[in-house]
């Protein structure tokens, strides 16, 4: 079945049943940052495996979100959202009672599985039910968009809350009640999918190809730090990651039924959104994970106290989520989306000028600024890429989004994880380096968007 909804629930319930999903996946990449060094102390765990307590979650997420779009529209975006919170419960159950470091990577994998069931199915479910009207689907992408914003910027609070009070299991255990709030809203306001699907199959091929083109990166970026010592790994992983996406492309090439045909990517749109999503997330997440480490292993805050430090970031990406939705209506999509970008990398500057003694006062403009270009700049990417493919092709085009987006993401934490490797002094060259460099990536995304979106409208 595909998913031509009927939109006869309200609007408001269909957005805010959609968000839901998005805010609980989003909730739990950075509630985990902050509970890094718990884990590590309580499960032995050095710097290497908890960078794949974070990447065993992108990676998976990643990865799995193409095939995950095409089941969205297969079987209707709302039953692959209700398999996604079915999973992403279960899996949680696993990080909670994981009795190692390995069995915890194992079940944060597992839960990257449910999330990328649950984000393409839940941008399905708008694209179909708003396609029809560009300016309120704009809106209610950005409404979507500030929802997953929050949680991003209220993780690192909550985790340290539930640090303190109830310690680092805590953390997903709390998925529970969460996930079946989610669900039974879902089950409740989200319309059934009706409608003759499209004639494709799942390509298992080409989703072994990609899983092995990007774990084949990660782990070679993971393994850069000890290329003198052991240059075999990061020779290995790269040569996988070559050889896997070259024959991905061949594959999709040749295949009836590609599960990401090879011809958006002559979409001009398309393609731009795609770019500007891996750099995004790449310059974001990496510099988040070494920001965490840098709070409380160089900076000496407490957990609680730097969970506290990112509060900041809720407000200004609820205000800024919802007024990129007015921008792009008016102006187009190349100037959100550009400048969201150069707002956020200035953002990022101001990172560079921090020390193991800096004040917080002056870690907060770059705190506001970070977050504001991501809401402006995001709900805009996104709407651009749903308007550049038909809607029966709108769960197969969230999960490249959203693939390209969290490949970013992963790569980010191992590059510039791999950049803060050592004690405080490499944390805060680090992170200094790790914003310098997301300074130019960002700035390239938006030259991009004002160069080849000029005049596009979502």
């Amino acid at each position: 079945m595909s998913d031509g909804i009927h939109n006869r629930a309200a609007p408001a319930w269909i957005i805010a049943a959609a968000s839901f999903g998005f805010a609980v996946v989003q909730l739990d990449v950075t509630v985990v940052n902050v509970a890094l060094p718990q884990v590590g102390a309580s499960l032995a765990a050095g710097t290497a495996a908890l960078q794949w307590v974070v990447d065993g979650y992108t990676l998976s997420f990643a990865a799995l979100l193409l095939s995950a779009g095409v089941l969205a529209d297969r079987i209707g975006a709302r039953r692959a959202y209700l398999l996604g919170f079915a999973l992403f419960t279960l899996a949680s159950i696993a990080c909670g009672l994981a009795p190692g470091a390995r069995q915890l990577v194992a079940a944060r994998v597992a839960q990257g599985a449910g999330a990328a069931l649950l984000v393409p199915a839940s941008l399905a479910v708008l694209n179909h039910a708003f396609g029809n009207d560009a300016a309120r689907r704009a809106r209610a992408v950005g409404v979507w968009t500030a929802a997953g914003g929050v949680s991003i910027a209220a993780g690192p609070i909550v985790g340290a809350a539930l640090l303190v009070a109830l310690g680092w299991r805590s953390i997903f255990l709390v998925n529970l009640p969460v996930c079946a709030l989610g669900a039974a809203l879902s089950a409740r306001h989200l319309p059934a999918a009706r409608g003759a699907a499209p004639a494709r199959g799942f390509d298992p091929l080409g989703q072994l190809l990609a899983i092995a083109a990007l774990a084949g990166l990660t782990i070679a970026i993971i393994a850069a730090p000890s290329w003198p010592q052991a240059p075999a790994a990061v020779l290995a992983g790269a040569a996988l990651a070559l050889l896997g996406a070259s024959l991905f492309v061949v594959a999709e090439a040749r295949t009836p039924s590609p599960m990401l045909p090879l011809s958006f990517f002559r979409k001009r749109t398309f393609s731009v959104a795609m770019m500007f999503g891996l750099l995004f997330n790449l310059a974001y997440y990496g510099v988040m994970f070494v920001l965490s480490l840098y709070l409380q292993r160089a900076h000496g805050y407490s957990a609680l106290r730097a969970g506290s430090a990112y509060l900041p970031l809720t407000a200004t990406f609820i205000f800024s989520n919802l007024a990129s939705a007015p921008l792009a209506i008016r102006y187009g999509a190349a100037v959100p989306m550009s400048a969201g970008a150069t707002l956020a990398a200035l953002g990022f500057a101001l990172l560079t000028r921090l020390s193991a003694d800096s004040s917080y006062a002056r870690m907060l403009p770059a705190f506001a600024l970070i977050p504001c270009g991501m809401g402006i700049a995001v709900p805009a990417m996104t709407a651009t890429m749903l308007a550049s493919v038909e809607r029966r092709w709108g769960g197969t085009a969230s999960g490249a989004l959203n693939a390209a987006r969290q490949a970013g993401g992963a790569i980010g934490v191992a590059l510039f994880g791999a950049l803060a490797a050592g004690g405080s002094a490499a944390i805060v060259h680090g992170l200094r380096a790790a914003a310098g460099l997301s300074v130019a990536l960002l700035l390239a995304a938006a030259l991009l968007a004002g160069l080849w979106l000029r005049g596009v409208r979502t």
